[in-house]
């Protein structure tokens, strides 16, 4: 199975350390027949559980599985005594999240998007595999281990390893429970906007995975540390579209406020702010509060709050001044000050890639730098798995090599056995195939490079068909707070159904999700001699006037199509105006190698 992934050394070198021994204790165990899945890739993600072992319940009869984590660490410590992070003394001065924790996180996450386990957290169990390890060097991990669901073994107790194995598994082939996870259906997954009304109000609903989860621990872990020191930290969360940092963002929010600390979100986002305070908020005024926006802490006090949790950071801008600010008003303060000085721990989640306006500026770099000149601590953290395109990292980096912003120029489409991309002939016909998705039960949206003007509504109260190709017309989504007769208001296009009949602009689709993505590639972005290159007389953007240099309006008309080509959580259908471009973005998808363009 393609996954995208060259493994490293590192990785080849545990392979050859662990997987021996893991076999061999099969083998001692008398259950040479229990299938062993290496690097088995979760459901709807690019994150690999090390081996999932495959095999039949010995009680019932039933598919029975046993996901081990495995680590060659010979000796780690609990890091600050917190009970979720340890310190490992091979790999010293990070936390590294606690294994039991690590492979609890991948067991609940199989039990959810497994068809085939019918939502059964019995029938997938856990084991982190210390097998270097003694149990002295590494006895304050064990506090962790809370039931039988989720155990962790050393070399110590290999023989407790053996008896636990055998009263897992009979000694039957596993060869069929194996066949069947692998071809299961997988589950829709869950949706952020369904599930984040209960995260905030009752308990935790989302599964946090790995380096997520770590992120997580990391961020709680902080803000107990600032409380008692009285100081203060700064923590940066980075990662690619979909890999998870607003599920940490609502996860931490929900967390913190049932414990009692004063918590806000944030974004410089207007539609995902309001689409939070109606999907969260929604009879609770209270809980409404909990959203800002990032130009709501001009005026907050010194560190007035536990935590901010600064969403889509890179939409930072220089400073919060609008032309509505009144001059006595205008303190001429950075933005990223301001949201640093209103807690004791700043939280920064972003995407460098995702910096699609003028004047946005939140990268690591500028938040680190202004971090470290006022002699703050700054954590950062990297989010290496891939949840919204289907888990696909295949799919992203053939994204950011088509659009020149990584690698060596676009390449052919390899495939991918979790993630669906095609061309489409026309604009008629990408909109019938997402209308066929949306009636299968998908979740389907149509959006486009703003290479259109974008009108209000017409004097009779209808939406004007602004996007026009050939004969095919249709109206840009909703500009904005209120709705125009059955489509939804420019924050909700994404989440209402009647977002289906607009075509999405970047600016309403940056932050969602959907199943199905269709995207028309405008002709601001257009196939020369073997690589893609802006047009930037073609592009409607108002953002894009003459203080924006050339180089700026391409990196960001860039970003905008790597924000629009990335919101599919299942597949991705492309159109192209520009007839060369159609013709040389079909070819990388349907495998037609290609001509490399002689280096000048």
């Amino acid at each position: 199975m393609a996954v995208g992934i060259t493994p490293s050394q590192s990785e080849r070198r545990s392979w050859d350390r662990s997987l021996p021994v893991l076999a061999a204790d099969l083998v001692d165990a008398g259950l040479g027949k229990v299938e062993m899945l290496v690097e088995y890739q979760l459901p709807l993600t690019s994150k690999r559980a090390d081996v999932v072992l495959a095999g039949v319940d010995r009680r019932t009869g039933d598919d029975a599985y046993v996901v081990v984590e495995l680590k060659q660490w010979s000796q780690a410590d609990l890091y600050e005594e917190d009970q979720s992070l340890v310190l490992v003394e091979s790999m010293p001065g990070r936390p590294l999240l606690h294994p039991v924790l690590q492979v609890e996180g991948y067991c609940d996450y199989i039990a959810d998007f497994a068809a085939v386990l019918g939502g059964s957290k019995d029938a997938v169990r856990g084991v982190a595999y210390l097998h270097n390890a003694a149990d002295l060097d590494v006895r304050d991990l064990y506090g962790l281990v809370r039931d039988d669901r989720t155990r962790m073994f050393t070399k110590s107790r290999r023989g407790a390893f053996l008896d636990y194995l055998r009263d897992r598994f009979s000694p039957d082939s596993g060869a069929g429970a194996a066949d069947r996870l692998m071809t299961t259906a997988v589950r829709p997954s869950k949706q952020l906007l369904k599930l984040a009304a209960a995260e905030i109000k009752s308990r935790e609903q989302f599964v946090l995975l790995a380096e997520q989860r770590l992120a997580y621990e990391i961020v709680l872990h902080h803000v107990e540390t600032a409380r008692r020191a009285d100081s203060k930290e700064v923590v940066i969360v980075s990662g690619g579209p979909g890999s998870g940092k607003s599920v940490i963002a609502l996860s931490l929010l929900g967390e913190l406020t049932r414990k009692g600390r004063t918590a806000i979100h944030a974004t410089g986002s207007r539609s995902f702010t309001q689409t939070m305070r109606r999907f969260v908020g929604k009879g609770a005024p209270r809980v409404r509060g909990l959203f800002k926006y990032f130009n709501d802490f001009t005026q907050a006090d010194q560190n007035d709050l536990d935590v901010l949790i600064c969403d889509e950071a890179h939409r930072i801008r220089e400073n919060s001044t609008t032309r509505f600010t009144k001059a006595k008003d205008r303190t001429g303060r950075s933005q990223v000050d301001e949201l640093m000085a209103a807690a004791r721990v700043p939280v920064f989640l972003l995407d460098e890639h995702q910096v699609v306006r003028p004047g946005e500026l939140g990268t690591v770099a500028d938040i680190r730098r202004h971090a470290e000149s006022l002699g703050f601590r700054v954590h950062e953290i990297s989010l290496d798995a891939q949840f919204r395109c289907g888990g696909s990292r295949t799919y992203e980096n053939w994204v950011l090599r088509l659009l020149g912003l990584d690698g060596d120029g676009p390449q052919v489409w390899s495939g991918d056995d979790h993630f669906d991309v095609m061309p489409a002939g026309s604009p008629y016909e990408l909109e019938a195939l997402l209308r066929n998705k949306q009636d299968e039960g998908y979740s389907a949206r149509m959006t486009a490079g703003f290479c259109w003007k974008w009108s209000d509504p017409a004097k009779d109260g209808t939406l004007v068909n602004d996007v026009r190709i050939g004969e095919w017309t249709r109206p840009w989504n909703v500009k904005g707070d209120r709705a125009v007769g059955d489509a939804p208001p420019s924050a909700l296009w994404a989440s209402e159904p009647g977002g289906f009949g607009q075509v999405g602009c970047v600016f309403t689709a940056q932050g969602f999700e959907y199943d199905w993505n269709g995207v028309i590639i405008g002709p601001d972005l257009v196939a020369r001699d073997g690589r893609l290159v802006t047009v930037r007389s073609a592009s409607k953007d108002p953002a894009l006037t003459r203080s924006v240099s050339d180089q700026q309006a391409d990196r960001l008309i860039r970003n905008s199509y790597k924000v629009l080509l990335t919101r599919g959580m299942a597949g991705t259908a492309i159109y192209a105006v520009d007839p060369e471009t159609q013709e040389f973005i079909s070819a990388l998808i349907e495998g037609v190698p290609l001509a490399r363009p002689p280096r000048t």
